[in-house]
């Protein structure tokens, strides 16, 4: 199939249940929103377009993740106007069920799924095109990420996916940083010689205002949680660490990346999982002119956990949805709304 463009820049409005007044920083559960997916933990949930007769409509595409049936492939629209959910049942093979993948959405191509595990490791590369609503397996050249899950993904400047760390069973952790170009199915290697990231599964990382690559947290051989902030340079393929902020060390956190606004930062991370093994329920702020994050509780948040999904969907309104996760008393489902401005 023919790959459909969507816009550069999707248009997302900011959703109108219960309005809140912009001076305020609340988190409420929508138990309004009929139900869709099931619980669940370790999936994608990524903001971006779908493609009608009256245009393109912002949507965000909920796609696999862990259940308590075991690893899933099953793909989900939410639709950012209604606030309703629908199931999907694209033409095409789709992806294996996965969980601990990555999804990207990319203008002129649709969601890539990236990578996982599920019935062992995975290192195929997805795209599902809003366009035509199918999937297609996209060409993988030349220096190939080998298989693995608990990586990260984001769409850099230059219009390539950059991916970095991860895990393998047989492996172990990784701390390379590649980038794929979907003019030509080729992966490049961008590893720097020098300091990196140590390596690390179940972090996350998003390009920045700064036009680096910013990495957070995860975990590595030995320890748990991690609280350590990184920033990439592709021009100069340098990795530089950030200050300690104090935020606790998180792994399997929800992030989104943000309209910068007037904000401060320009990307959230929601809980994860903590040092001692527990779970956490507060709000990181990351901002990348210092590379740095900084950390809060909020009144009424969502009960602590990981592997929870996070969106941006109200650009300067700083308007976020969360969904799913995990804790030590089982899955998630609990969709929740957090609105207003966010300052240290």
């Amino acid at each position: 199939a023919t790959p459909t463009s969507g816009p550069t820049t999707p248009v997302v409005p900011t959703p109108t249940i219960t309005p809140i007044a912009e001076d305020a920083t609340t988190w409420r559960e929508l138990t309004e929103v009929a139900s869709g997916p099931s619980a669940r933990t370790d999936h994608t949930w990524t903001a971006g377009w779908a493609v009608g007769a009256e245009g393109d409509r912002p949507v965000a595409y909920l796609f696999g993740g862990r259940t308590a049936d075991g690893p899933s492939n099953d793909l989900w629209s939410f639709d950012l106007e209604t606030y309703s959910w629908s199931e999907l049942q694209p033409a095409g093979p789709p992806p294996a069920p996965r969980f601990g993948h990555t999804a990207t959405m990319v203008p002129g191509v649709g969601l890539v799924v990236w990578s996982g595990q599920g019935d062992g490791f995975f290192d195929d590369i997805w795209a599902y095109d809003p366009g035509v609503d199918a999937w297609q397996q996209l060409p993988s050249l030349g220096a190939v990420p080998d298989a693995r899950y608990g990586s990260c993904a984001s769409l850099g400047p230059d219009g390539r996916l950059w991916v970095s760390h991860g895990f393998t069973q047989d492996d172990g952790r990784f701390d390379d940083t590649r980038a794929y170009d979907f003019a030509t199915g080729e992966w490049t290697d961008e590893t720097p010689a020098g300091d990196r990231p140590v390596k690390r599964c179940l972090h996350d990382c998003y390009w920045s205002t700064q036009d680096t690559l910013v990495l957070y947290g995860g975990q590595t051989t030995g320890v748990p949680a991690l609280g350590d902030i990184w920033s990439y340079d592709a021009s100069a393929q340098t990795w530089t660490e950030g200050p300690d902020s104090g935020a606790p060390p998180r792994q399997l956190y929800a992030l989104a990346s943000s309209s910068r606004g007037t904000s401060p930062f320009d990307a959230i991370a929601f809980g994860g999982g903590s040092l001692d093994g527990g779970y956490l329920s507060d709000l990181v702020q990351i901002s990348s002119d210092s590379v740095e994050a900084f950390s809060s509780e909020l009144p009424n948040s969502p009960s602590a956990r990981s592997g929870a999904s996070l969106i941006q969907v109200g650009g300067i309104a700083s308007t976020y949805l969360l969904f799913g996760g995990q804790a030590a008393n089982g899955l998630f489902g609990d969709l929740w709304q957090l609105q207003g401005y966010w300052l240290p």
